[in-house]
């Protein structure tokens, strides 16, 4: 049985493992020091992106289910960047077909079947060291992830309140219309644009207290700008 502890040689190579089950991690983690790696790991699949890119690695182990980017667009986005790494996708059964459509799109050399054992990279280790495929998915990677399935929409933000019927659009606070957006303040408003997010929500809440007193004293004919 092989002694497990991690390489003191500054020219071996450096394999990124990227996983966020722990168990797995673990277990990689000491397959590949047994093969005398540097091992790297992180949970996060745009986390991963940034350490390729700072590591450069001979290797990448990445899973396909990861939070904030998954496997295949952090694998895709990595051969954006260049570099000569072999990349190994780990995926369980059901997300096979995944796997292969993703290994094929991404120019992985393998892909492996969780849960990762040391036998099962040893049967596959020739093919972990062939030659890297092409990465097809480079060619129209924003038709298969277009921006805004991987970033949030931006907020539109709040819209002013109309004025009451029979009664003259009444001017925004200086501190609200501070806080609109500038895509909805008029072009004759001559208010400095400042960010106030503190004090926001208190301010909406008194417009709109103020706005439904003046309904109310409109509807009741006491109307206090008569």
């Amino acid at each position: 049985m092989a002694y497990v502890t991690p390489t003191s040689d500054e020219t071996a190579p450096t394999v990124l493992i990227v996983d966020n089950n722990s168990m797995s991690l673990m277990r990689l983690r000491e397959i590949f020091k047994v093969r005398e790696f540097n091992v790297e790991v992180c949970e996060d699949g745009d986390q991963a992106v940034d350490e390729y890119i700072r590591l450069d690695p001979e290797l990448v182990v990445i899973a396909l289910d990861l939070p904030t980017l998954d496997g295949h667009i952090a694998a895709l986005e990595m051969r954006e960047h260049g570099g000569e790494s072999r990349i190994v996708f780990i995926a369980s059964r059901r997300l096979a077909q995944l796997a292969e459509d993703a290994s094929h799109s991404a120019g992985a050399v393998a892909w492996l079947e969780k849960p990762i054992s040391s036998s099962v990279v040893e049967q596959h280790w020739e093919q972990i060291l062939g030659p890297i495929p092409d990465a097809p998915g480079l060619e129209d990677i924003d038709k298969l992830y277009p921006e805004d399935r991987i970033k949030p929409v931006a907020d539109e933000g709040l819209m002013p309140l109309p004025p009451l019927p029979g009664m003259p659009a009444l001017p925004l606070p200086t501190a609200l219309v501070a806080e609109l957006p500038d895509a909805i303040i008029p072009a004759s408003t001559d208010v400095e644009v400042k960010p106030k997010r503190r004090i926001f929500k208190l301010l909406l809440v008194a417009t709109l207290a103020g706005v439904g007193y003046l309904g109310y004293a409109y509807s009741s004919g006491m109307a206090p700008f008569s």
